[in-house]
């Protein structure tokens, strides 16, 4: 698993987006930072990149439902293994 270490306000600078579109992402429940025992946000690349693909979805005409649904159909399932 990556670390998170990046604040808030590194993520602004490497995706050019405002805190506030960011924390609106989590608020959807499409990120999921980790916080800090004082409650600061803290983010992998992983997230960056994730944050980047929603804001390129919104801007194509998605909204946060359907990128929720998408979200759901890319995870992973159980399947059986053949030998």
């Amino acid at each position: 698993m990556e670390s998170k270490v990046m604040s808030i306000g590194v993520v602004c600078e490497l995706t050019g987006l405002s805190e506030r579109q960011i924390r609106y992402y989590e608020e959807r429940k499409l990120i999921f930072p980790e916080r800090t025992k004082g409650g600061n946000r803290r983010y992998s690349f992983e997230d960056v990149k994730t944050i980047q693909d929603i804001h390129q979805k919104m801007q194509e005409g998605f909204n946060t439902l359907e990128l929720k649904e998408m979200k759901k159909s890319k995870k992973p399932r159980c399947t059986p293994v053949f030998r």
